[in-house]
């Protein structure tokens, strides 16, 4: 008679590689516990241990080949089970979308490579939260099952532990949450565990999972462990306990078929103060996300157009160092002082990459543009100099989008300028600004406002002598005083404190946007508060604000205006650079923090003036709307409160919608109560501290100088109608600038990359395929709308027409061989749905 499974216990070692200790102590303590593992695999025949995070297991492939072969010879005999698919066990709320998609790829396929299996269950048993959008991106990483811990039962009520989990998109996986901790630290109170764990299994009546083995700093299931479980389920009635995977669990559940819930929301809040503990390792993660696909989509283009050879191995290597980066205790600031050192130099190596592969791939494309002056025969770059100099005939200026729409943005140029013309020949009006340098009287720079196509480039002519008489700029920008204003926005700073008194939006009837002062510096106590936040949902507790301010005009216009503003809390000095563009109904501001409190946290208030306000929040590959409640939470580029003008009578007139954008660079935690956005700016708990004793020597996090930028982005009507998907991607991915010479060329001055006729689709990644044998093009829908949309590649020549559901992400697979279809593929690059859609390709 065969016993039905009641607990299956499942031996484990949660292995932080960085949090009290260093990644080379990390290193080190992952061989140790893969040794035991194995030792206790040779002692108990019936043992099985799971282990996940491929990085761990390439560490032993290079540094203990003779260990990582019997590893091999454990998995192919099922009783060493590979778990979690990904790299590294991330945080999971701050990594990118498409992060998570590289943890899948490049995670899943090395497993495949040297071990001929993948994960089926992800598992995240240490992350301290998990956003809505996880069941769409494990899926597309081919796992259907999910494992995990934080929030526990205090910090989040769920109907069963056993549940269906779904996204937005309707993505669903079963997904079970640990009663309690992954692992044991002692055998005293094992049994007691084990034994709640059943009776929890026998009270819902199916299966539960119990997790066993020292854990943290490693370890695994011990000698003594296993004893205890051995003689357990030699007792009378217990012979339903087994020694397990988390494979083995879900497999059974399958079967069984058990009546659960399905739960359409986030797994959150555990450890609130982990969204913004240590500002610069959070500010670098955002910028070398965006410069790696960026690096990537011009690297490919070049490779496609003329050849380049494509730098896989490079980027690879600098995809490993940033996905180690998002290591839950690294990427949630809970790790001690000197781990960051490590940080920085990971994050530093990926960016020197990036910047390598952009320069390279822009320079070979620029290179081979047709940038010759009728007349001019010679290719001397003395000569070239000398024309510039003497003859002012201009010189070629190629600016680069890797966008998959037409930017019209900014350009600052390193040049005092008489002139600027587009590729046509058309005038462009041109702003004299500061530049960072001070050299003799050489200290200006050019501000033009230029057009980029899609994934394209443009070729801007420059005359240093030469005035070429453009017409004035469409709503030109001005300041005066304590005031901002162009045809779309009317901004007044109050004078004393240096807030943002008003703000009006002269195209929506002159309406006031905020409800009150806004960009108000908000110093807030938090010596109440752990490095991690434990036990909080909320930082409320005000002490004080930053005034004294000193404002200053330092842009008059016409194509941008600005006004900045310097204030002053205890030894902190707050300063803002405030900016209205020409044409322009978003306000950017430039923020450089010299932040020297301890224990205080610093947040920016914006009261916006609706009623019945919503919240909406990015996040990875999605967006969620959460109550507001004044709670502490995560978000990624953007959040908008929205809601009803005010004085409209529920349920009697016909609401009027507006709306706040607020979109940053580098920050991820904010709040909201009621209509009042706030953003958190900064934290200065101390280092790895839970509320240790704290003395002299203590030291406290983000001391000293910080800067980022944030859009305040009014608009009428919805969110998804607002744009601010696209201008936080514009904010996040710079135009890159080559200077040129004259020289014949096979390209034209002006080239488009891609062409998607959706607005709310975006283009986020182009690459080669993995296997060499066609190109990747990932999009995402934006806004929640089901969509149908035509794509077109002209360095491809291939057109297709796709339907995307609300919030689904789409891999595209383009062969190399011309006459082939484009494939559906998931983050793996592997085929799974045949779609009869994308059989229509002109």
């Amino acid at each position: 008679m065969t016993i039905e499974t009641k607990l299956h216990l499942i031996g484990n070692a949660h292995l932080d590689p960085v949090w009290l200790w260093r990644w080379q102590e990390g290193y080190a303590e992952i061989k140790a516990t893969f040794r035991s593992a194995l030792d206790r695999l040779n002692e108990f025949p019936d043992f099985v241990f799971t282990c996940a995070c491929a990085s761990y297991y390439k560490w032993v492939e290079e540094n203990a080949p003779e260990m990582f072969a019997e590893i091999k010879q454990r998995v192919a005999e099922g009783r060493w089970v590979i778990t979690g698919g990904w790299w590294i066990q991330p945080d999971c709320n701050l990594p990118s979308g498409e992060s998570f998609a590289r943890h899948s790829l490049y995670g899943q396929r090395y497993f495949m490579e040297k071990f001929g299996v993948m994960a089926k269950v992800g598992y995240n048993v240490d992350s301290f939260g998990h956003h809505g959008m996880m069941p769409q991106l494990l899926k597309q990483g081919g796992m259907d099952y999910y494992v995990f811990m934080r929030p526990g039962a205090h910090e989040k009520t769920l109907p069963h532990d056993l549940f269906w989990w779904e996204s937005e998109d309707g993505s669903r996986i079963m997904t079970f949450r640990l009663a309690d901790s992954y692992g044991n630290w002692a055998s005293n109170g094992m049994e007691d565990k084990l034994m709640s764990h059943r009776n929890m299994a026998v009270a819902s009546g199916h299966a539960f999972m119990s997790f066993y083995g020292v854990g943290n700093h490693g370890g695994g299931p011990t000698i003594e462990n296993l004893k205890l479980i051995h003689e357990i389920q030699k007792r009378p009635g217990l012979g339903d306990i087994q020694l397990s995977s988390p494979n083995h669990y879900f497999s059974e559940m399958r079967k069984m078929d058990p009546d659960i819930p399905v739960i359409k929301d986030e797994m959150q809040m555990h450890a609130v103060g982990c969204y913004s503990t240590h500002s610069e390792s959070k500010a670098t993660n955002r910028r070398v996300e965006h410069r790696m696909l960026t690096a990537e989509k011009f690297a490919t283009l070049a490779n496609l157009t003329l050849g380049l050879p494509y730098p896989s191995e490079a980027l690879n290597r600098a995809w490993e160092n940033v996905m180690f980066n998002h290591f839950h205790d690294i990427m949630g600031g809970c790790s001690i002082k000197e781990a960051y050192d490590d940080v920085q130099e990971f994050y530093g190596e990926a960016l020197s990459i990036g910047a390598k592969a952009i320069n390279a791939a822009t320079q070979k494309i620029s290179w081979s543009i047709n940038t010759m002056i009728p007349g001019v025969k010679s290719l001397s770059k003395e000569k070239d100099w000398q024309l510039w100099e003497q003859d002012d005939l201009g010189s070629p200026l190629v600016v680069f989008n890797p966008l998959s729409w037409e930017v019209e943005a900014p350009i600052g140029i390193n040049k005092k300028l008489a002139g600027v013309t587009d590729a046509a020949g058309r005038p462009l009006p041109i702003q004299t600004i500061r530049g960072s340098r001070t050299n003799t009287n050489d200290k200006w720079d050019t501000l033009i406002t230029g057009r980029i196509p899609a994934f394209g480039y443009q070729v801007y002519w420059v005359y240093r002598d030469k005035a070429c008489d453009p017409m004035e700029p469409k709503g030109s920008a001005r300041a005066e005083g304590c005031f901002l204003e162009n045809n779309k926005l009317f901004v007044e700073l109050d004078p004393d404190t240096g807030y943002i008194r008003h703000v009006i939006d002269k195209l929506n009837g002159f309406r006031e946007v905020l409800a009150g002062d806004g960009a108000v510096p908000i110093v807030l106590d938090e010596s109440h508060s752990d490095t991690w936040g434990h036990g909080l949902t909320q930082y409320r507790d005000e002490w004080g604000c930053f005034c004294n301010a000193e404002l200053k005009v330092l842009e008059t216009g016409p194509l941008r205006a600005s006004i900045r503003v310097i204030s002053h809390f205890g030894n902190s000095v707050l300063r803002q650079d405030i900016s209205l563009l020409h044409d322009s109904s978003d306000l950017h501001v430039k923020v450089r923090l010299d932040w020297r409190e301890q224990h205080r946290m610093l947040k920016l208030a914006f009261p916006v003036n609706v009623e019945q306000p919503r919240a909406m929040f990015e996040i990875p590959y999605g967006f969620i709307e959460r109550p507001g409640n004044g709670n502490e939470v995560p978000g990624q580029m953007w959040v908008n409160v929205s809601g009803n003008e005010p004085g409209t009578a529920a349920g009697i007139e016909p609401s009027v919608i507006f709306g706040l954008s607020l979109i940053n660079d580098t920050k991820y935690a904010y709040d909201v109560l009621n209509n009042e956005l706030r953003m958190t700016v900064v934290r200065s708990p101390i280092y790895a501290d839970h509320f240790g004793e704290r003395d002299e020597q203590s030291e406290y996090m983000d001391q000293g100088v910080q800067e980022f930028i944030y859009i305040l982005s009014p608009h009428a009507g919805s969110w998804q109608d607002s744009g601010v998907v696209r201008k936080a991607y514009e904010l996040h991915t710079p135009l890159q600038q080559v200077w040129e010479t004259y020289h014949e060329g096979n390209l034209p001055q002006v080239s488009e990359g891609i062409v998607i006729s959706a607005e709310n689709v975006v283009a986020v990644a182009f690459k080669p395929a993995e296997d060499g044998n066609g190109w990747i093009l990932r999009c995402n829908e934006t806004n929640g709308r089901e969509v149908e949309t035509d794509l077109f590649i002209p360095s491809l020549k291939r057109s297709w027409r796709s339907t995307f559901g609300k919030c689904e992400i789409k891999t595209f697979f383009i062969p190399a061989i011309q006459h082939e279809p484009i494939k559906k593929v998931n983050f793996l690059e592997m085929k799974n749905i045949n779609e009869r859609e994308m059989s229509n390709e002109d």
